[in-house]
This record gives C-alpha cells, sequence and structure tokens, in this order.
C-alpha cells in the first residue's frame, strides 16, 4: 500500500471565485492572507489551477536552487511569453542558456565599473530635471525615475540615446499591461479578442519592432557589416545573424531586447519611487541620506569607489527592495513530482515564492512591517537564513542586472539627496500595484524642495 502523500493546507475549492477576484484585484492581499491564514505552504485552487504557495527560505532555496531545473517558469511569466515573446525572462533550456550566456558580458563587475559615470551623469540630468520644478507644482517622481533609468540603460547597455524615443516609455506600459493582464486571466482572453488593453498592445508591439529594427540599422550605418562592440546591442547583432531565418532572427532580436529595457528600467524606477516615497515619510532617514551624500561627495559627481563609502545609503536600498521587492512573485512549474517543506509537489503543479511575503515573515524579521534600514547594519548581528532575503530572485536564474540597478540608486539617491527635499502630495495615497515589479500605482506626485 502507497504511503499517503502530504498535501498543504489551503482554502476550500469553493472559494474560488473569491480567491479570483482577489487575484486580479489585490494580488498583495491574497498572498499576505494565505500566509497569514494557513502557514508556510498553501494549496490554493483556483478553477483549473491549483497553486501551490511556499513561504519559508529552506522551501525558496529548494525550488529556485538546490532543483531548479525541475522547475520551469510558472503560472503568469509562460502566458506573458504572449507579450514578452522569449527574451530572457520568459525562455527555457538551451534557448535561456544561450541568452544569458550571450548578455551575462554586459554586466561583468569591471564593464559596470566603466559605467559609473554615466549613471552620474543621467542622474545628474535627473537633479536639474527636478529642481525646474522647485518651488512649483508636483511632479510625478515615478515617471522621472522611469526617463532616468531608460536613460542610464540605453546609454549602458546598448550605446544609444533612447531620448529620441519619447514613445517608448508608453509602449513599454501598454506591453506591461498586456502582460500582466495575460498572467491574471492566465492566458485565457485571446489575443484576437478587441479589448482596448489588446489593441494598444498590438500597437505597441509594433512601435517597438520599429524601434528595434531602427537601432540596428542606425548601429550598422555607425560601424559597418564589422561590428564588434561589447555592448548588448551590438552582441545582439552578432547573434542574431546567424539564425537561418531572417524573420526568426528580427523577432529574436526584439523580444530579447525588449525583455532587458523593460526588465531592467522598471524594476530600478520602481525601487527609487519608494525610496523617496518612504524618505518623506521618515524624516529622520532622508537627513540621515543628505548628511552623507555631503560628507562623502561634498560637492562632486560620485565616481564607483563611492559606492562602497555611502554605507547609510546601500542600507537604505536594501531595506526599501526589502518591503517593496522589485521581483514581487517567482511563479514556477514542476516539471517532475518532487517534495517541499515535507509535502507532495506533483508534476505540472504551479509553484509560488513571493518575496513580497518571505521579507515580511515575522519569524524572520524583527516589526517586518517597520522601515528599518538599520536592520542591514553589519555590525547587527543576526542569525536570519540566506533565503529569507530574496529580492532579486536566486539560483541560476538570480538577475542579471542586480548590480548596475544598485549603482544606479545608490548614486541616484545621493546625488538627490543631497541636494533636493521630495514631500508627497498631502492626501495622495500611495498603494502598491504588483504588476512585473512592484510599483507605485498611478504615478507618485511629490514637490521638490531645495536643500
Amino acid at each position: 500500500m502507497a504511503a499517503t502523500r502530504r498535501v498543504p493546507p489551503g482554502p476550500p475549492r469553493r472559494a474560488a471565485p473569491v480567491l479570483l477576484r482577489r487575484l486580479v484585484g489585490d494580488r498583495l492581499e491574497l498572498m499576505r492572507s494565505a500566509a497569514a491564514e494557513y502557514g508556510d505552504a498553501v494549496r490554493i485552487s483556483m478553477g483549473p489551477k491549483t497553486l501551490y504557495f511556499f513561504n519559508h527560505p529552506d522551501h525558496a532555496k529548494h525550488v529556485l536552487a538546490d532543483n531548479a531545473a525541475n522547475y520551469h517558469k510558472g503560472i503568469g511569466l509562460a502566458q506573458a511569453r504572449r507579450a514578452l515573446g522569449n527574451g530572457l525572462l520568459t525562455s527555457e533550456g538551451e534557448l535561456w542558456r544561450k541568452q544569458r550566456r550571450q548578455i551575462q558580458p554586459v554586466f561583468q563587475h569591471k564593464r559596470i565599473a566603466q559605467q559609473a559615470g554615466v549613471v552620474a551623469e543621467e542622474a545628474a540630468k535627473l537633479v536639474g530635471r527636478l529642481r525646474a520644478h522647485e518651488g512649483g507644482g508636483p511632479v510625478d517622481v515615478v515617471g522621472e525615475m522611469t526617463a532616468l533609468t531608460l536613460g542610464v540603460l540605453g546609454r549602458t547597455l546598448l550605446d544609444v540615446d533612447l531620448s529620441a524615443f519619447e514613445a517608448v516609455g508608453h509602449d513599454f506600459e501598454a506591453v506591461q499591461d498586456q502582460a500582466m493582464f495575460d498572467m491574471v486571466t492566465m492566458g485565457m482572453v485571446p489575443g484576437w479578442v478587441p479589448l482596448s488593453k489588446q489593441l494598444r498592445f498590438r500597437q505597441a508591439r509594433q512601435s517597438l519592432q520599429g524601434v528595434v529594427d531602427r537601432l540596428v540599422a542606425e548601429r550598422i550605418s555607425r560601424d559597418g557589416e564589422r561590428i564588434e562592440g561589447d555592448d548588448a546591442l551590438s552582441r545582439l547583432i552578432v547573434a542574431t545573424r546567424q539564425e537561418p531565418d531572417q524573420r526568426v532572427g528580427r523577432q529574436r532580436m526584439r523580444d530579447e531586447l525588449v525583455t532587458l529595457l523593460l526588465a531592467g528600467h522598471e524594476t530600478t524606477a520602481s525601487t527609487l519611487g519608494w525610496t523617496f516615497y518612504l524618505a518623506d515619510r521618515h524624516p529622520e532617514v532622508a537627513e540621515r541620506l543628505h548628511a552623507e551624500a555631503v560628507e562623502v561627495l561634498g560637492d562632486r559627481p560620485p565616481e564607483f569607489e563611492d559606492l562602497h563609502r555611502l554605507r547609510y545609503t546601500a542600507r537604505v536600498v536594501e531595506e526599501v527592495v526589502r518591503l517593496y521587492p522589485p521581483v514581487w512573485i517567482l511563479p514556477r512549474q514542476a516539471q517532475a513530482d518532487d517534495e517541499v517543506g515535507g509535502y507532495h509537489v506533483p508534476a505540472g503543479a504551479d509553484v509560488l515564492i513571493c518575496p513580497y511575503t518571505l521579507h515580511r515573515h515575522p519569524r524572520f524579521w524583527d516589526a517586518p512591517e517597520q522601515f528599518d534600514p538599520e536592520r542591514f547594519d553589519p555590525d547587527r548581528a543576526t542569525d536570519r537564513p540566506r533565503y529569507a532575503y530574496i529580492p532579486f530572485g536566486a539560483g541560476p536564474r538570480f538577475c542579471v542586472g542586480n548590480h548596475l540597478g544598485l549603482l544606479e540608486a545608490t548614486f541616484t539617491i545621493a546625488m538627490v539627496a543631497r541636494e533636493l527635499r521630495l514631500a508627497k502630495v498631502p492626501g495622495y495615497r500611495v498603494v502598491a500595484e504588483p504588476m512585473l515589479s512592484l510599483r507605485v500605482r498611478g504615478g507618485l506626485p511629490m514637490t521638490v524642495h531645495s536643500r
């Protein structure tokens, strides 16, 4: 007689309609309430889908690292492939390994260090744009951070100035909206249904293909047929030329560039938005950021070596991405039967690891809802498990651009805090919106004040 396999607890099947409404309307609360009510392992039945939600560092380690080969990208990201194609975020197997090998050199430590000056220049432009609003009406800080991050990624990763492509931000927004729509509807709404969201997406996808074609044409015009640059665009042009079918190569170029830019600029822009919101709510933090920037930088732009001197700023960033991790959920699908935390996971099961809830787990974090950068002080001893904190994922699919993102966030926060104070518009309600990244819903209007 076969041994009984343990099944995680969870809400009854009759609760599926309520759970589906929460999946569409309040995904964060769905995950938080499930963990609070049922514990570290939860089985959630939603119509044809059964989700296995694991919320313990040991579970995250097993799924994302120890047995990562058994877990492919799961619910949501698989459906988002319709919007994002087969870029690095959604691809699997040998294609993913090939893409990762091609892009990895762009993010090597030495190359990122050489880009520090570019990051400082773009941050200085941001300070100038913000200063133009001093004493006037509010400015959307998230929008400004998005412009900053697109500028940085264009220059550091592609060796192009993306400011010439004014509509690209709106196109990315339409792609992300479609990707999230496909996620929450589990891909069950056909692409031909003429919803306004889907029509905008089709237009955006066509527009982004035009942007990619233009970038490629301009690079070939600049460098000739012998392209030897070390940036991502040059590498992709060389790699996609090897495709026997030019149409496949063209689509692959679009998929990889769109994924690279969307994932890269969106996550850092969201982190910066949350940082200035939290600094405004905690004036003592804002004052310490200002004091450190003045002490370390004086009146000069930051250099790469300053990254290790801006210690308090780095702790603030670490705490921001604890509370609002840019990668808020990591969906996977089991390829073969497995056991996680003593519970059976059948082949084909949809598995969720949620950094948002893991980072607020009361067993591993003191006062988990409190914003406290000092919890990351190296002198503050803790026996917290390594996988209790995974803001950039973990295992083989650990975020390839995390070092550039941290450099960008640290420099930008220091340069803004040195010269300006940003204050949220009174009465404006800030709400977390879990899209591909965990962003501020509807933007973040703030007024600008000189130091």
